[in-house]
């Protein structure tokens, strides 16, 4: 246990830890080739050479499929909005069953494609991969074990996804089962009659649960291919971590305690990027020879909770203030070295070997870099501090 929690745990109703929003990038491997491409359409379609008229024929396959599929599942297509998308969606989801794809958002967004480059008079052509803006479809998904997710196919070749999933729908769905009273908010808990049996569940998530349910959404949204051509020449996509994010989340009894614990902590705590604190963070020295980000940032000041953000290499780690109960601190990376080459490179015991055993110590030092409010000193079921500027530091009567 440690002091920050020992601190203020007569404010602190129950704790949980659980991975956030993951991000899988999916790629079909012997697309990534042009000559494997040629291959494929030689072998199994007898189509050669690879024409600018055979690429486009298939991104026009994939977009009459998916507007006579959302015919069928009653999924309007509409344009992706402005904002937030996980706010616009949420109408849809109100009354979604298992399985059901309930809406599909169309966004231009950057994307690497396979292109034919020649002349179409002596039918000699050249394919190379390029990065084009493209339009996009996004599938958002009401999954039967991970519930609320969404799919973003590009509809040209080499028919690139990304897949978003929340581990937080994956326990509401687990705590269903067993009968476990809960209260979620948006992605939170803020109330649940077995927190022990909470913990529990989210650290018995294993890669085959992350797996399973890629393979079988994009599978699914990739109908260009048949059976025979994915067993055969595996036109099957391979999962890459994109982005993770663990959480570490302390729910507070009180709204009041917690307000004024946020607030000490953004203005206590905006010194959290200097050097000598992403060392006892990361536990990583930084020299000279650094050459990647590192800064603290304090972001949403329009909102009532505004976010710190320490950046480190390729990652960063925040803390905030969630619907006036939950202090959440979460670190998040984007680097393929630090979550696991592949998703197949989990071992079967867990994804928490692989995604967040790192990740699960950094809520524990941040907690240890914070000052003063992670220190021995009043309870927050009601103190009074004012700061002082000659001697730099808190004042409340204790902590002098």
């Amino acid at each position: 246990m440690n002091a920050f929690y020992e601190h203020h745990k007569d404010s602190i109703g129950f704790g949980y830890r659980c991975f956030d929003r993951i991000l899988l990038n999916g790629l079909i491997q012997p697309f990534q080739q042009p000559e494997r491409v040629v291959g494929f359409f030689n072998t199994y379609r007898h189509l050669y050479p690879v024409s600018r008229d055979i690429l486009r024929g298939a991104a026009e396959h994939f977009q009459l499929w998916v507007n006579e599929r959302a015919g069928r599942w009653n999924a309007p297509i509409v344009e992706a909005p402005k904002g937030r998308r996980d706010e616009f969606v949420e109408p849809y989801f109100r009354e979604a069953k298992p399985d059901q794809v309930v809406v599909i958002l169309k966004a231009r967004e950057p994307a690497r494609i396979m292109t034919a480059i020649g002349d179409k008079k002596v039918g000699r052509w050249h394919l190379q991969i390029a990065d084009r803006w493209i339009v996009h479809y996004n599938f958002y998904v009401n999954d039967q074990r991970w519930g609320r997710m969404f799919v973003r196919m590009c509809p040209y070749l080499p028919f690139s996804a990304r897949l978003c999933l929340n581990q937080h729908h994956w326990l509401a769905n687990r705590m269903r089962e067993e009968g476990i009273d809960f209260q979620q908010c948006s992605n939170a808990f803020v109330r649940c009659d077995a927190p022990d049996r909470l913990q529990q569940l989210a650290d018995a998530l294993t890669a085959e649960d992350l797996s399973s349910c890629s393979r079988k959404w994009l599978a699914r949204f990739t109908p260009f291919f048949s059976e025979t051509e994915r067993k055969q020449a595996g036109c099957q996509h391979r999962l890459f971590f994109s982005q993770v994010e663990f959480c570490d989340n302390l729910i507070f009894d009180r709204r009041a305690a917690l307000d004024k614990l946020g607030e000490r902590l953004l203005d206590a705590n905006r010194t959290i990027g200097q050097p000598n604190k992403i060392t006892v963070i990361f536990g990583r020295k930084v020299t000279k020879q650094y050459r990647g980000k590192l800064q603290t940032e304090i972001e949403d000041m329009d909102l009532p909770n505004p976010v710190v953000r320490s950046h480190y290499r390729n990652g960063f780690i925040k803390q905030y203030v969630r619907d006036h109960l939950i202090l959440r601190t979460g670190p998040a990376t984007w680097e393929r070295r630090a979550v696991g080459e592949s998703v197949r490179s989990c071992p079967r015991a867990g994804c928490r070997g692989a995604l967040g055993e790192a990740g699960m110590s950094l809520p524990v030092q941040v907690w240890s870099v914070q000052s003063p409010a992670s220190r021995t000193g009043a309870s927050l079921t009601g103190f009074t501090a004012t700061w002082c500027p000659e001697r730099r530091q808190w004042s409340d009567g204790v902590w002098d």
